[in-house]
């Protein structure tokens, strides 16, 4: 019965949240799109940019890179800030 328990807890932690799932989808033109606006940029020693949006009270921390071949600068991820 433990070992069931386990596994179950298990299987649960190593699922994606609804809020992660949503993070998945977010970037930054979607989040310009939904009205937020940029708060801050700071660059990366690895090469891309870090961008800060802000709606309200609610901040996004998002990361941006490119590469020499790649055709845009692509959103990596994006997290709502707490």
């Amino acid at each position: 019965m433990r070992k069931i328990a386990f596994l179950t807890a298990l299987a649960l932690a190593a699922a994606p949240t609804a809020a992660s799932a949503q993070t998945q989808s977010v970037s930054v033109q979607s989040l310009i799109d939904s009205g937020y606006t940029i708060a801050g940029i700071t660059t990366s020693l690895a090469g891309g940019a870090s961008i800060f949006l802000q709606k309200g009270n609610a901040l996004f921390y998002c990361y941006a890179a490119e590469t020499p071949t790649s055709p845009t600068v692509a959103t990596k991820y994006c997290k709502p800030v707490k």
